[in-house]
């Protein structure tokens, strides 16, 4: 059974557009775990253009209460960002290669390039007992360059895999995610995955064994607005758990 945590990043969005705090980012995670949801995904920017240091310090105060349900934080590992980690102390963090001003994460970790920063950031979660994860593209060849700096799991970055669903180039990267996932498997590290998955490309992305993980947050939100938070999150999770019956989008 794969996990979905929903990332709660255009709540804030939305939230902010109005300058106060309507809807209350914390009503809206007990909404999901409510529901079902075990997984909570958020990443704050260094501009707090939607999630704010405050929201993390709430959303981790609230899930305190909840010990089945994971908090993920995301973000790139700076050191005013992992001052915050080491404040909400969420089950999972998430590290991103992300530039501070970036629209949305659109690439993963040069692992090799960057193995001493990774190193040290991997090693503080660690001490923390925070599990890592690193953002990663599905390149098979390079999963060992992960195990090298002692990351726990990779999030395999899904946008190429979106972007080809339902064309006859989806079958060529489909298997470049499949072999990525098997190559860390067999390494021992996790696999999460994420950006860009919805109801429509979920369930044969998970046709890929041993996903642990799917963040989630756009799309399901925009879903929501079609169809309604109770529906979209009920397929959410029976996807995830291995129903493949098919999904009735739009």
């Amino acid at each position: 059974m794969t996990i979905l945590s929903v990332n709660v990043n255009k709540i804030a969005l939305l939230r902010n557009s109005r300058g106060r705090d309507f809807p209350k980012l914390v009503n809206f995670v007990e909404r999901l775990v409510n529901l079902g949801v075990k997984g909570i995904t958020v990443h704050p920017r260094p501009d707090e253009r939607h999630i704010t240091r405050q929201d993390v310090t709430d959303i981790s105060d609230f899930l305190r209460l909840y010990s089945d349900v994971e908090f993920n934080i995301e973000g790139y590992p700076s050191e005013e960002f992992m001052a915050l980690v080491s404040q909400a102390s969420p089950a999972q963090c998430t590290l991103v290669p992300d530039d501070p001003g970036q629209l949305t994460s659109d690439h993963g970790w040069d692992v090799a390039g960057n193995e001493e920063l990774l190193k040290d950031k991997v090693k503080r979660l660690r001490d923390l007992g925070v599990r890592s994860s690193l953002f990663f593209d599905p390149v098979p060849e390079r999963v060992a360059e992960v195990q090298s700096v002692g990351a726990d799991r990779i999030e395999l970055y899904t946008e190429d895999y979106a972007s080809h669903f339902g064309l006859e180039s989806e079958h060529p990267i489909f298997a470049q995610y499949a072999d990525t996932a098997a190559a860390a498997t067999s390494l021992g590290i996790g696999v999460n995955a994420g950006h860009d998955l919805d109801l429509d490309n979920l369930r044969r992305f998970l046709d890929i064994p041993d996903i642990l993980e799917v963040s989630i947050g756009h799309a399901l939100i925009v879903e929501c607005l079609l169809q309604g938070l109770e529906p979209v999150i009920g397929q959410y999770l029976a996807i995830a758990a291995g129903e493949r019956s098919e999904s009735h989008y739009y």
